[in-house]
């Protein structure tokens, strides 16, 4: 079987666990006509653990066209909770106490309008970006100095949903290679608050929905065969 299959991520899964459940359902399945232990199966981009929603799979072949498919603009839904930092920019890390400030509706949204357009932007030390050979995070967890150079991003538009203090919901769309917990912890400078993101759900990667995605509960042979598909050139 070659194809793309959408996924709804749960949180508390890493990526690589989806990808590992998917490889296991059909490696033993009469979808498996590779001849193969391990069936090909990739992704074209992760999700934090905590973080929840859409992962584009690829399936068989369909793993050599993973290059083109990993620089796909994304939208997601965020939380974030003002008046804390985080040491890895979301709920995981140990919280510090900045501010009781409570800013209003208002300057909300101006700070979400400052971090729209092209910016550079500094990825969080607990990231999957190599430096010096080797993963960010692994050197942040070992105690040891990590520094990454800001990178170009663009935020096509930032979007209030709700905001009640200390929690402020937002949408966001970005390029590929945007970190939100950067994002957030950004935001949090700007309003002199400090912040960390609470909450994170992926809903589209380039025209790819999660409204079309399946559910990790779900999947057996039979609903890949009827989800997966191939992509019209």
């Amino acid at each position: 079987m070659d194809g793309i299959l959408l996924v709804d991520k749960p949180k508390g899964w890493t990526s690589f666990d989806v990808v590992g459940k998917v490889r296991s359902v059909i490696t033993k399945s009469d979808l498996n006509t590779t001849g193969k232990k391990r069936f090909p199966v990739g992704h074209t981009g992760t999700l934090d653990p905590l973080a929840t929603g859409l992962l584009v799979l690829l399936l068989g072949d369909y793993t050599k066209k993973a290059p083109a498919l990993t620089k796909l603009d994304k939208i997601y839904e965020v939380t974030m909770k003002l008046g804390e930092t985080s040491t890895t920019g979301d709920d995981e890390g140990e919280k510090t106490n900045v501010s009781s400030q409570q800013p209003t509706e208002s300057e909300v949204e101006a700070a979400l309008q400052t971090f729209t357009g092209e910016l550079l932007q500094t990825p969080p030390i607990y990231s999957a970006i190599k430096v010096n050979g080797q993963r960010a995070y692994k050197l942040a967890r070992a105690g040891k100095a990590v520094e990454i150079e800001p990178r170009k991003i663009t935020i096509y538009k930032n979007e209030l949903q709700t905001y009640k203090y200390p929690l402020v919901t937002f949408t966001v769309e970005v390029s590929s290679g945007t970190y939100v917990r950067s994002l957030v912890e950004d935001l949090g400078k700007t309003l002199g608050t400090g912040a960390y993101m609470s909450d994170l759900h992926r809903t589209k990667v380039g025209q790819f929905d999660l409204r079309n995605a399946i559910t990790v509960q779900n999947l057996s042979p039979e609903a890949i065969t009827a989800t997966a598909f191939r992509q019209t050139e």
